[in-house]
């Protein structure tokens, strides 16, 4: 039992991290600042957190500690750098094609086969994220599609890489990744301006957005498989609009409601699907 309440525990905070994702949209696009500034400064305040967490700094390394960190710095940069050159929903959806790579990597390295339920859930929310950016997708861009693409390539190897590490401690990476990312970035943040707004938005980002929510996601995927774990995730392009609708007034249309909701229903399969083959390996 022991076993199945971790796996649920873990769910939640799967969830709980990917609602905090979520809420980047909406803060971001009341910023005026470049990009990679934003990403350096919530980066400083992410280190913050996990100097705390940790109570300490990484003083061993090991090679998928370091994979994992590098795969998150290039999963942002690469990602920040397609939403300029495509649009945003191309950026979002193909960067949302990781848990192709990851049904390999995961098999290839930690030796995790994809149960029927995955294949079924992986399916649904593919349906679901068609449905739901299918009227904003475009041929426009090439160059910023290839690094969404690359992108989805690189997070996939950063979930397996936190993976690998479920006996070690995971969220050393991402306090890695966080002081690089703000050290090489820091330059950009002295060219913008300095507002209080600015900064409480900052603050939130790195503390919330990215410091908690991964410490959600760090204590989470050492009970739960990758690729459970990155189709749990898919609720974070989904939430990441209803909260530009709910404080700004954009609005969505059916097909993106009716897609959002397949989503919903297809992560609510994988999660379910999940507890009951936990309760039966127990039984």
């Amino acid at each position: 039992m022991d076993s199945l309440s971790e796996r649920r525990k873990a769910i939640l905070f799967l969830m709980l991290a990917a609602i905090l994702w979520s809420t980047s949209g909406v803060l971001i696009k009341m910023m005026n600042w470049q990009p990679l500034a934003i990403l350096a400064a919530r980066s400083l305040f992410a280190s913050l957190v996990f100097v705390v967490y940790l109570r300490r700094l990484p003083t061993r390394f090991n090679r998928w500690q370091l994979l994992a960190a590098a795969a998150s710095v290039l999963t942002q940069f690469l990602f920040i750098t397609s939403t300029k050159l495509t649009t945003a929903a191309n950026a979002i959806f193909l960067q949302y094609t990781a848990p192709i790579y990851i049904v390999l990597l995961a098999f290839w390295f930690l030796r995790e086969k994809p149960s029927r339920t995955d294949w079924i859930s992986m399916f649904v929310i593919f349906v679901g994220l068609i449905l739901f950016f299918g009227d904003k997708l475009s041929t426009n861009g090439l160059y910023g599609n290839i690094l969404a693409v690359l992108s989805g390539v690189t997070s996939a190897v950063m979930v397996v890489a936190f993976r690998a590490q479920k006996d070690g401690a995971p969220a050393e990476s991402i306090l890695i990744a966080s002081l690089v990312t703000a050290i090489l970035g820091f330059p950009f943040v002295l060219q913008e301006t300095w507002t209080i707004t600015n900064w409480s938005i900052i603050a939130y980002l790195g503390i919330f957005q990215i410091g908690i929510a991964f410490v959600f996601f760090t204590k989470a995927i050492k009970h739960i498989p990758a690729l459970e774990a990155n189709l749990v995730g898919t609720l974070e392009p989904v939430l990441n609009p209803v909260w530009v609708f709910l404080f700004l007034g954009e609005s969505m249309g059916a097909f993106a409601l009716i897609g959002g909701l397949v989503v919903l229903g297809g992560v609510t399969l994988s999660a379910v699907g999940s507890a009951r083959a936990a309760k039966t390996g127990e039984t």
